[in-house]
């Protein structure tokens, strides 16, 4: 019976082990990826993009590591202005979503709001033909992550950079982004920003528009 105690000990210390394995590489992988410049590093952000993907597929089990190759390319997916090449990125964004999603068992904050920078992500290849039906999506997905966590500040970094670039005559603009600026910035600030299983990514971001 000792016996059989010291061995389940054993292989429940093992299973956590392996669990807490990817934390190290996921977290140094993306912290490379996001301290890249957000436009003109495209191979460097790529490579680092590869490895993401490459944890994703050694760490299978883990929702998180779905979740950034997800993340990542949808924020790449800003740089490519063909609109086939365009959505063929961001359909391997939202198939890794889903996985993550269904790792899960359900949406979160975190996956509703990357759903609407998907969203929003094809509304801006192509706004004049996409807006009525990205549009809605954007908005009714950030509008679930509200309902679950009025405090995540992306979902208002994302509002006010949707804001930002809409034309003033249609409710957007510098003065109407900054309020949603301002309520990010806030909530970025109290965040830790210490556990890559707790997606804090937008900060960097947000500063340098809340500058604008």
């Amino acid at each position: 019976m000792k016996t059989l105690i010291v061995m389940g000990a054993m292989a429940l210390s093992v299973l956590g082990a392996n669990a807490q394995d990817f934390k190290a590489p996921l977290a140094k992988t993306w912290v490379a990826f996001d301290t890249l410049p957000m436009m003109g590093s495209g191979d460097a952000r790529q490579q680092q993009a590869n490895k993401l993907v490459l944890i994703a597929k050694k760490w299978d089990k883990e929702w998180i590591t779905h979740f950034y190759v997800a993340l990542s390319k949808t924020m790449m997916s800003y740089e490519e202005k063909d609109v086939t090449k365009h959505d063929a990125v961001l359909d391997d964004a939202e198939k890794e979503l889903q996985d993550a999603v269904s790792l899960l068992g359900k949406n979160n904050d975190e996956t509703y709001v990357l759903a609407a920078m998907i969203a929003n992500s094809r509304l801006g290849v192509d706004p004049m033909n996409r807006w009525q039906k990205y549009g809605k999506i954007f908005t009714d997905d950030l509008q679930a992550a509200k309902e679950i966590n009025p405090n995540n500040p992306r979902m208002y970094y994302l509002k006010a950079v949707s804001t930002f670039f809409t034309p003033a005559a249609f409710g957007g603009g510098k003065k109407n982004a900054l309020p949603y600026f301002e309520k990010a910035d806030g909530l970025f600030a109290a965040e830790k920003g210490d556990d890559v299983t707790k997606p804090y990514w937008g900060k960097r971001a947000n500063t340098y528009f809340y500058a604008e």
